[in-house]
């Protein structure tokens, strides 16, 4: 596999994705990993690097070897901070697809207790048969039929549930990959007036990730909405600016190989909007 200007070997690829899928949620305390050799025919490496990768989260205590082909996750879901006692507000989490955005939000949710918007899973289904009544692939996020018909409405639903929660004195956490709305001053001027009118302010945040890594979970997943990036990669790279930052005030979470781990980067994040809000 090629890393494509990526950072990091494929052990510590997978060491570091296990590691967010666990303290995300996705795997869960008492769940049972696929086998060894399951898990190299899926990440397309050998049963050693594997087996390398995993030790590592054994020795962080994320994972238990039950026997010797049975491994079992050790994670018991961190207290979410009551509410009452975190004051709300929106985080905006944006980057490109397979940066670990959704990843992120989950684990911002598992600490806040806010509830998570992501855009597929708040939008697909009824993106998928709008393309298809249109006589447009469901998967379809490439053409301009999508881009200029479905997308801005699908963003207009995604920021419409956003404020339901928010006019109710709720945080929350919203993954999107957001590159034309970070980019445009206006957009984000005007959302911040609009949630700062419901009292809660807005904090962007964008999830930095090295090429080689997003091509890696891409595959991994293997969702239908990829399939067009995976197919023309070195076109869709080509069409990828990893140096992208959203303009005014933002954050960055790092997500590449050799990066804090994100629930650490999530906590100290956490920390310092309270600090300031304090």
């Amino acid at each position: 596999m090629s890393d494509h200007g990526g950072r990091g070997t494929q052990q510590e690829r997978i060491t570091r994705d296990v590691r967010t899928q666990i303290e995300a949620g996705v795997l869960r305390d008492g769940e049972s990993l696929p086998s060894t050799r399951e898990l190299a025919a899926k990440w397309e490496t050998s049963v050693f690097t594997v087996s390398e990768a995993l030790k590592v989260l054994a020795e962080e205590g994320l994972i238990e070897n039950v026997s010797r082909s049975r491994r079992v996750v050790r994670y018991e879901r961190p207290q979410a901070v009551a509410q009452s006692t975190r004051a709300p507000r929106v985080i905006l989490i944006g980057g490109y697809a397979g940066s670990g955005k959704t990843e992120l939000g989950r684990i911002f949710t598992r600490l806040t207790g806010w509830p998570i918007i992501d855009k597929d899973t708040t939008t697909r289904p009824v993106v998928e048969a709008a393309l298809e009544a249109m006589g447009a692939q469901p998967s379809d996020r490439e053409s301009e039929t999508y881009l200029s018909k479905i997308r801005p409405r699908e963003y207009e639903a995604l920021m419409a549930t956003a404020h339901e929660n928010t006019m109710c004195g709720a945080g929350v956490i919203i993954t999107a990959p957001f590159i034309r709305e970070f980019s445009d001053e206006a957009w984000l001027r005007r959302e911040r007036g609009q949630f700062a009118d419901d009292g809660v302010p807005v904090s962007v945040v964008w999830v930095s990730c090295d090429a080689g890594s997003m091509l890696t979970y891409l595959r991994r997943r293997g969702v239908a909405r990829d399939a067009h990036k995976l197919a023309h990669w070195d076109e869709y790279l080509a069409g990828v600016d990893l140096g992208f930052r959203p303009v005014g005030e933002h954050h960055v979470i790092d997500n590449s190989i050799s990066a804090d781990p994100l629930r650490d980067q999530a906590e100290k994040l956490l920390a310092g909007l309270a600090e300031a809000t304090n």
